[in-house]
């Protein structure tokens, strides 16, 4: 498939905003380690490229679940997004897929276990942008959070709030 003007011009906006903010600093990742970890046959991360908090929230993930995390780094990150169904205002840096599920951004892992203990009738979680204090990103959470249920290419409404 040829890379249109458009397209690329799109992805390189896209990883320049990601790549550039916030991924400073280190969270306080134990703040959101779980007691027990959450049991994930297989996951497959998508990493925006030059992205270093992408790799932090792996890093992070693999010492909350039980299982085996791939990282890639593709091409067109926002074809991924959209292979997906995530919605554009619910983007974040990288995109997770495991079991029938899709986790865009900085989701802790508590929600993951949620929906893999709740598994509703969505397509997945997102917690759009990187918020300060999340797992993978530095800074210090200024509030709460509204993590958003996915389904059919749409925000499904509030999936939990933290």
């Amino acid at each position: 498939m040829s890379l249109t003007r458009r397209t690329a011009v799109r992805t390189l906006a896209t990883t320049g905003v990601f790549g550039v903010a916030g991924c400073l600093g280190s969270s306080d990742a134990r703040n959101w380690n779980l007691e027990e970890n959450v049991a994930i046959a297989t996951a497959q991360q998508y990493n925006a490229p030059g992205c270093g908090c992408c790799k932090q929230y792996a890093s992070y993930l693999r010492d909350n679940i039980d299982g085996k995390l791939a990282e890639t780094v593709p091409e067109d990150i926002v074809r991924i997004k959209e292979k997906y169904n995530v919605p554009e205002d619910l983007r974040s840096c990288h995109t997770l897929v495991f079991e029938d599920y899709v986790v865009e951004g900085h989701v802790p892992a508590q929600v993951i276990a949620k929906l893999l203990t709740e598994k509703p009738a969505i397509d997945g979680v997102a917690l759009p942008g990187m918020p300060a204090g999340t797992p993978g990103m530095g800074g210090t959470k200024q509030g709460p959070w509204t993590v958003y249920a996915i389904g059919g290419k749409q925000a499904q409404g509030t999936y939990v709030e933290i």
